[in-house]
């Protein structure tokens, strides 16, 4: 699974696959992902996954830590768990859809129900795991939000 602090199995996901390529295109830039997750021991599989990806990453224990810092606007992409203290990440992800912001989210959970899964995908989540989930199924909703990112921003 790799998300219990293994990194073993990312290298065989990753070959042929580079941070700054997508689909052969250059970025101009490393794209920085945030995780938000009140798990501690979560946030630092997902930190030690994404930054061996080639990603610059900023964790955050709570929506409203990560609403409250200056990385809201320079975020490429955002991973939400869906169960944290006073507002989940289909809320958060809801509020900013709301106040105009389009970047991917990729929701996380350790309990799913399909009401909470259709009401994330219907505000736009790019993906929607289950906790534990397979480091090649995170890594293809990276992709996807990276060239999201791109489309949306130009960049």
């Amino acid at each position: 699974m790799g998300i219990n602090g293994s990194m073993s199995s990312a290298s065989r996901f990753t070959q042929g696959w580079h941070p700054t390529s997508v689909k052969g295109r250059q970025l101009t830039a490393v794209p920085e992902i945030s995780i938000i997750d009140d798990d501690a021991s979560i946030r630092a599989g997902l930190d030690n996954l994404v930054r061996s990806l080639g990603y610059v990453v900023s964790t955050f224990a709570s929506a409203e830590a990560f609403l409250q810092s200056t990385q809201l606007h320079n975020t490429s992409c955002v991973i939400a768990d869906v169960r944290m203290p006073a507002m989940s990440g289909v809320q958060m992800q809801s509020l900013l859809r709301n106040q105009g912001y389009q970047v991917p989210f990729i929701i996380i959970t350790a309990a799913p129900d399909e009401s909470t899964r259709r009401q994330a995908l219907d505000d736009g989540a790019l993906c929607f795991l289950t906790k534990p989930f397979d480091e090649e199924n995170l890594i293809n909703c990276f992709n996807r939000a990276v060239e999201h990112h791109r489309g949306v921003t130009g960049a």
